[in-house]
């Protein structure tokens, strides 16, 4: 029989892997400290007895950072072939990467046909599976925008936010979590900024260290370098959804209630003045975007933005959008550039993206010259909020008119205010459809047709059950579209309507 002692020294030479460890010696010291003892016999180790278990909880840890430690390897090794196979293809490929003139399809053939003779060629073989994922990674990095491409092919991400190289989130279902991808550094991150702006003519450099650009796609792309961004270039894309959300998606979504859109479209074809606020993030666009489906389609739309996003289906339709200045300072063309000329257009309808400078003060002067219909976004809190968000915004155009004067104007035009807000849960609901009725006083009056009941609180997953609820007031519009032809069910204005 082993004693004890020798039983530790087997289970210690066993985790560390030493077989040939000199053995401890066979007897132990008594309990009373008097000298070595007698040995003591013992039954052997079962898989139940708690030195068997301690050794293998033991050789199980030294074998798990074992694998580890190759797994790192493996990755260190990968990724000095990726970039080999990178700078061989490159050289390979050369100027025919950035030929205008070639067609995508041809240019990704390719790639991979290249691709796969450098692989071939390396010294050390490739297990079939690090060979797709080298290919795969190398061909996103060539062809699209490296490790987030994936990110941007999945239909349930909404937003790519790059924080650094080495942190990368994303929001998905209207919560934010962060992914398992990351750049390689610093410069690999650069190379990918670079390839985003340079498609569209836009550069980013220490010079001019902030850019708004697009994709292909049309998805909003912003990116910070240093030294503006402290901790490394930053990347924001917002992706454009290639099939635009209907009113239909937005009753679904519970955005808003069969009654209110169809009140919103009353409104529409009634040619009211609507502004569409909210937050960032909120979904200003997508709700404009809705609402502008019920622009009847025999009418001139015009529509003004900063990066093209909207979807508008119908069949007459100009598309206009703003440039900025070039690498000398000049070229440039604002929203308030495209307002003003969009008069000359002949347009039955203007809408604008976001209005967010002096630009509000000739939207206005559009809506209140027989452009009626009009819709625009803006950014606010509320809708008191967004009258005095224009307000600050006319006064940007430095025409120093008096302040009753500039809320006259706003009166005047804006017909309707509907209000966004994105909410804990992800969320996205209209919150408020609110009146614009007059001035009283030095204060423009306003009436909340639609509210958002929040009484019903949240369900077990935190989403919020409230809804959209009428508060039993009528509109003083209703008049306007009665001289347009356009009818309400009154019945939308009972109170607890759905």
């Amino acid at each position: 029989m082993s004693s004890l002692s020798e039983r530790l020294a087997a289970a210690r030479r066993e985790a560390t892997g030493h077989t040939d460890a000199e053995p401890e010696p066979a007897e132990s010291p008594r309990e009373d400290g008097a000298g070595p003892g007698p040995r003591h016999s013992a039954a052997p180790a079962t898989s139940s007895s708690p030195i068997s278990a301690r050794s293998a909880a033991v050789g199980a840890a030294s074998g798990q950072a074992r694998r580890r430690v190759l797994a790192g390897g493996d990755s260190e090794r990968l990724e000095e072939l990726k970039a080999r196979v990178h700078a061989e293809l490159l050289r390979e490929l050369g100027p025919r990467l950035y030929d205008a003139d070639m067609e995508q399809s041809d240019l990704e053939e390719q790639v991979r046909t290249v691709l796969a003779d450098v692989l071939g060629a390396q010294d050390r073989p490739l297990s079939n599976a690090d060979r797709s994922r080298v290919t795969s990674e190398i061909t996103d990095d060539i062809l699209g925008f490296g490790p987030i491409d994936p990110l941007l092919r999945d239909p349930e991400i909404s937003e790519v936010m790059v924080n650094s190289y080495d942190s990368v989130w994303l929001e998905r279902r209207g919560r934010l979590v962060k992914a398992d991808v990351h750049f390689s550094d610093e410069a690999h991150l650069r190379r990918t900024i670079d390839k985003i702006v340079s498609r569209i003519g836009r550069r980013v450099d220490e010079s001019s260290p902030m850019v708004d650009a697009r994709l292909p796609d049309g998805s909003r792309v912003n990116a910070v370098i240093p030294p503006l961004a402290i901790d490394g270039s930053a990347l924001t894309i917002r992706k454009f959804a290639s099939d635009a959300l209907t009113i239909e998606d937005l009753i679904n979504l519970g955005s808003l209630t069969t009654a209110t859109a169809d009140f919103l479209a009353a409104c529409v074809r009634g040619r009211l003045n609507i502004v569409v606020s909210g937050g960032t993030g909120a979904g200003k666009t997508t709700t404009l975007n809705a609402v502008s489906s019920f622009i009847p389609s025999d009418e001139r739309i015009v529509t003004i933005e900063d990066a093209a996003e909207l979807q508008l289906l119908q069949d007459h339709v100009v598309r206009l959008e703003s440039r900025p200045s070039n690498i000398e300072g000049r070229g440039e063309v604002s929203i308030r550039d495209l307002v003003r000329n969009s008069l000359r257009m002949r347009p039955d309808r203007i809408v604008i993206g976001e209005v967010r400078d002096a630009s509000a003060l000739d939207m206005l002067q559009a809506m209140n010259t027989g452009h009626d219909g009009s819709i625009c976004t803006l950014h606010s809190n509320g809708p008191r909020d967004t009258l005095s968000r224009l307000e600050t915004m006319v006064l940007m155009a430095g025409m120093d008119l008096p302040i009753k004067a500039v809320r006259e104007q706003i009166a005047a035009a804006v017909d309707l205010i509907v209000h966004q807000t994105r909410f804990k849960d992800g969320s996205r609901r209209i919150t408020h459809i609110t009146e614009v009725e007059r001035m009283e006083g030095d204060v423009i009056t306003l009436q909340d047709v639609f509210v958002f009941d929040s009484s019903a609180g949240y369900d077990e997953n935190g989403r919020a059950l409230g809804r959209l609820r009428s508060t039993g007031l009528r509109p003083k519009f209703l008049d306007k579209l009665a001289y347009a032809n356009v009818s309400v069910d009154p019945t939308v204005f009972r109170t607890g309507q759905l």
